[in-house]
């Protein structure tokens, strides 16, 4: 359109706005995190420089398969987002440095092939300093499997939890999904939920 010799080009508004909010707290879940493998709470990262460690020794060691699955998940789904991600060679188990997120494989109760806890909460809030993710073997560590329980690390929560709700196995909600695919992947709702809130 000219106005008076002056061009004015309108541009199209972009929304960035996720389609649902499934990061914790959300409308429908506002369980303060809390430690331990039985509290079965979800809870966010204390900050966005998320580091992580692979176990290397012992029952709970990752095979050198596995440890390239989630090395490319965390390289090609999360490090894209607003989160800054790095291997932790030296982990560190207290204090004010803690190696945010520990992987271990090993049995899981119950009939889920993953889990995530907290193993060091921040009280009155939804944050944890360190946390654990376990993935049975015999090649349960799928991209899938661990982008899910990755996701669970950062906050994300499945569609039942989200607001608005979704059904759990919701396309929208990607590697999120309750019964998840070998290769999904982080998805756009749940990158812009890791943005909107890291």
């Amino acid at each position: 359109m000219t106005l008076s010799g002056i061009t004015v080009v309108a541009a199209a508004a972009v929304s960035w706005s996720a389609a649902t909010d499934n990061l914790v707290p959300t409308n429908n879940y506002y369980v303060g995190c809390l430690e331990g493998m039985s509290n079965g709470t979800v809870c966010k990262t204390d900050n966005a420089s998320v580091t992580y460690y692979m176990d290397s020794g012992g029952d709970d060691k990752l095979e050198d398969i596995d440890k390239a699955t989630v090395r490319t998940v965390m390289a090609q789904q999360y490090a894209p987002t607003d989160l800054s991600i790095s291997y932790d060679s030296s982990p560190s188990w207290s204090g004010s440095t803690e190696t945010d997120i520990y992987y271990a494989e090993a049995t899981v109760p119950g009939s889920d092939q993953g889990l995530t806890w907290c193993n060091d909460d921040s009280p009155g809030n939804y944050k944890c300093d360190q946390q654990y993710v376990r993935i049975e073997g015999g090649g349960h560590y799928t991209p899938g499997l661990t982008c899910h329980e990755t996701g669970h690390a950062v906050g994300l929560l499945h569609g039942q939890n989200a607001s608005p709700t979704l059904p759990n196995q919701s396309p929208t909600l990607g590697c999120m999904k309750k019964a998840t695919g070998f290769a999904d992947e982080l998805g756009s709702n749940n990158k812009e939920n890791i943005n909107g809130n890291y």
